[in-house]
């Protein structure tokens, strides 16, 4: 056991001298208020990934999230939670370089698990993320996602039947930042 540490320890040092190596993401948090109703959002999404070369790169996304919303229902005070989970493998091909932006596409694979209330739903995604990256400096860049050119599919745990969403979403409620350090 030691062994099969050590040489995993030698192999992400040798990633990481290379300077290959990325690591990122992005975290959320969001609470509102309305009529004696509220609802906190809080979610955290670290990334790790690998640049093979100037264009290609391969890495994964890992995330957690939490909603938690007091409803008033005649005039009783009523907590919901809704707790996620994902993962998302993906490649990324960077197909033009500006000065300091490149522009890329991510091909991914996702897998998202919700639970609402004992009620769980489990989505399977396959795509196309454009986005953009802007380059601080060498070592630190600032990434943004936008839209979705994909495959859906929402499943409720105990439920027979499935939604399939096909198509693509290029608006706002498809947008997502996030900061990366390359080694």
């Amino acid at each position: 056991m030691k062994k099969i540490f050590a040489v995993a320890l030698v192999a992400m040092m040798t990633l990481t001298v290379n300077a290959q190596v990325y690591v990122g993401g992005g975290v959320g948090l969001l609470t509102s208020s309305y009529d004696g109703n509220s609802e906190t959002y809080f979610s955290i999404l670290p990334e790790i990934g690998y640049n093979i070369n100037e264009d290609w790169a391969v890495g994964i996304a890992v995330g957690y999230g939490e909603a938690k919303s007091k409803v008033n229902v005649a005039g009783v005070k009523v907590t919901e939670k809704v707790k996620t989970f994902q993962i998302a493998p993906y490649a990324r091909y960077t197909f033009a370089k500006f000065d300091k932006v490149n522009l890329f596409v991510d091909g991914s694979v996702g897998y998202k698990h919700e639970n609402f209330a004992g009620v769980k739903t489990n989505t399977f995604a396959v795509g196309f993320k454009p986005g953009v990256a802007v380059n601080l400096n060498d070592k630190l860049s600032f990434v943004a996602h936008v839209g979705f050119l994909g495959y859906q599919n929402d499943k409720v745990k105990g439920d027979d039947k499935s939604t399939n969403t096909f198509g693509l979403n290029l608006d706002g409620s498809n947008l997502s930042f996030g900061v990366y350090y390359n080694f």
